[in-house]
């Protein structure tokens, strides 16, 4: 089977901002291709969410093409609060970080707020902390209960609400925050197909977001964000109890030693493999064509690694939300995986841990369909699973149509790697549900007269469902 475009396995994640909120930018994100749209509620609101979920719907319906949403919530964070302007530090300047205001003392240090009360209590003197992304690198020389004293290594000026990194530092937050629950409560009501979660540490942070989203009546898959030292030593837990992860590079790349981030992605893209989980290689992909219209070289490498190393998405961030180029960008990201797929190892994927017979099953689909060529699988799921289990195999060549009939699920399989999903009424006859999907797939010119489909289905024997895969030629 040879599909008449071209069969990207690789999916793309867009951040959602005031670059590309308008109907007639999500329309055109659409249109290009993109598969799931990112809310980062770090500055939105409940009101924007239900606005901005009923603008997504209504385009996609539009267009006749669905995308998934996902909410990427805030997540416990430190920050500092408000300054007048911008307060400047060169080397050996102080600073202070109060958990309450306090009047000056006198000796001319300035005195910024923090929103963690339990700030001093987690550092220790010599202690380094991290401010604005890394922009600014203090040590701390003293404190008390209700504030530390820090000196400038590196020169910058601090804004308000910067957010604080204490690298090393297993700091005391909850992992839902109020404005979390609020905001997971909004996007539950809109719609929200998959959540995002900031700064998870270990598994009981994933665990108590489902328990959350479960008493909301939610079956929205749980993306847990890798981006601090914990959630790095705690990555196989963390991964058995998420839906995806995502390797957020951004506070990453702070909390460790910038020249271990490329390990530690692919020890995360190897882990989750392992695991059968999609992972997600997100920030700074293409963070140049914020302001230019052409990425760097070092992007097109970066990205290409990502390819490479088989990663099921890859997420752009400034550059959607409030970058120049935001329409380029997705492009880039297209012709970058274009080139790159055909030139992956289409070895299948030999580290996942397969623990069901039906998963076994799934391993010789993907194997015979490689081996006849032009082929592709076609499997029916209700849960979502055999696609996501088919998709960690990693056919390449080989597209993997999931035809479902619940729309949730219909738009979750928009994350894994090589799954393109279908939202098809199922008959009775599980005979006459495949013979509707190949006629679909013709119909829509995914297949032609005569192609070789390998479909994965029940049948009935004896008043027993069995589980068969099947050989199946196009009309």
């Amino acid at each position: 089977m040879q599909p008449p475009r071209y069969y990207r396995h690789t999916k793309i994640i867009v951040t959602l901002g005031p670059a590309t909120e308008s109907p007639e930018r999500i329309e055109q994100l659409i249109t290009a291709g993109v598969d799931i749209l990112r809310l980062n509620m770090a500055h939105a609101t409940c009101e924007w969410v239900e606005e901005i979920l009923a603008r997504i719907r209504g385009v996609s319906h539009r267009l006749g093409r669905h995308v998934a949403v996902m909410m990427d919530i805030k997540g416990p964070e430190i920050r500092t609060g408000d300054v007048d302007g911008l307060i400047d530090l060169a080397v050996g300047s102080l600073i202070d970080f109060c958990t309450e205001p306090v009047p000056p003392d006198g000796d001319g240090v300035p005195c910024v707020t923090v929103n963690y009360r339990g700030l001093p209590g987690e550092v220790e003197l010599g202690q380094i902390v991290l401010v604005d992304s890394g922009l600014l690198r203090l040590r701390v020389v003293a404190k008390d209960e209700t504030h530390i004293r820090c000196e400038a290594l590196t020169p910058g000026k601090l804004g308000s609400r910067r957010h604080i990194n204490l690298p090393g530092v297993h700091v005391n937050l909850p992992s839902l925050t109020e404005k979390d629950r609020a905001d997971l409560a909004a996007g539950v009501a809109a719609g929200i197909d998959l959540v995002a979660l900031s700064f998870v540490r270990q598994a009981s942070d994933v665990d108590e977001l489902r328990t959350f989203l479960g008493d909301l009546g939610s079956t929205a898959r749980i993306v847990s964000k890798i981006e601090e030292q914990a959630g790095v030593r705690n990555m196989h837990e963390i991964i058995r109890a998420s839906d995806a992860i995502m390797v957020a590079r951004g506070d990453l790349g702070i909390e460790i030693e910038y020249h271990q981030l490329p390990l530690v992605q692919t020890e995360l893209v190897l882990a989750c493999q392992a695991e059968g989980r999609p992972v997600i290689i997100a920030t700074h992909l293409l963070e140049s064509m914020i302001h230019s219209p052409m990425p760097t070289r070092a992007e097109i490498s970066d990205i290409s690694n990502a390819i490479r190393e088989q990663a099921d998405a890859v997420m752009l961030s400034g550059e959607t939300t409030t970058g120049e180029y935001p329409l380029e960008s997705v492009e880039v990201f297209k012709n970058i995986i274009q080139s790159i797929e055909p030139t992956v190892d289409d070895e299948l994927n030999a580290r996942i841990q397969l623990r069901e017979p039906k998963a076994k099953m799934l391993r010789s689909a993907a194997v015979l369909a490689q081996e006849l060529g032009q082929s592709g699988i076609v499997v029916f799921t209700r849960s979502g699973f055999l696609a996501y289990v088919l998709g960690a195999l990693r056919p390449r060549g080989v597209p993997i149509f999931a035809f479902t009939d619940v729309e949730q699920v219909f738009r979750q399989l928009l994350l894994p790697w090589g799954v393109e999903p279908f939202l098809m009424d199922f008959s009775d006859d599980p005979e006459q549900t495949i013979l509707d999907a190949l006629a679909y797939l013709k119909r829509k010119d995914w297949c032609t007269a005569g192609s070789w489909l390998v479909v994965i289905t029940n049948v009935l024997a004896n008043d027993q469902i069995v589980d068969s895969m099947q050989l199946r030629q196009v009309d």
